[in-house]
């Protein structure tokens, strides 16, 4: 298995290949609703490969100049349990610390805390929780 920074337009379209087979697919997504507005050159992307077959993502960028965001952690169903998630998140933080953020933060859907919890993300009661398609809790931690 390869983690990667996604670099080129077609690393970019695996990550949302990733997203629409994972997301779309089971919840029935709209793709403008999938891929928004903070999606496309100004957003980064991590981009987990078995081989050349994409199999988990996620993408990040920054929300002001000490905080960055992480989101869509996505893996594909038959490729769980392998901490796959965790690592495409540990590489995008890694990347953000290279950039000089401070903080992390998440809106992580209500039932999957526990995955981010295990890496070190904490409610924050104060922050705003965002997405249309789903119920979230925001969640944050220092980098």
């Amino acid at each position: 298995m390869k983690i990667i920074r996604v670099t080129r337009e077609s690393e970019r379209a695996g990550a949302y290949y990733v997203r629409i087979q994972a997301m779309m697919r089971k919840y029935q997504i709209p793709l403008d609703a999938e891929v928004d507005e903070k999606d496309g050159p100004g957003c980064n992307y991590i981009l987990a490969l078995d081989d050349i077959y994409p199999v988990a993502t996620c993408r990040w960028f920054g929300v002001d100049g000490e905080t960055a965001e992480v989101g869509r952690v996505v893996v594909l169903p038959e490729y769980r349990g392998q901490h796959l998630g965790q690592s495409v998140v540990a590489e995008a933080e890694k990347w953000m610390r290279e950039a000089g953020f401070k903080k992390v933060c998440i809106s992580s859907r209500v039932g999957f805390e526990g995955f981010y919890e295990k890496m070190g993300f904490r409610f924050d009661e104060n922050g705003k929780a965002h997405h249309h398609t789903f119920q979230c809790v925001y969640m944050e931690k220092q980098l």
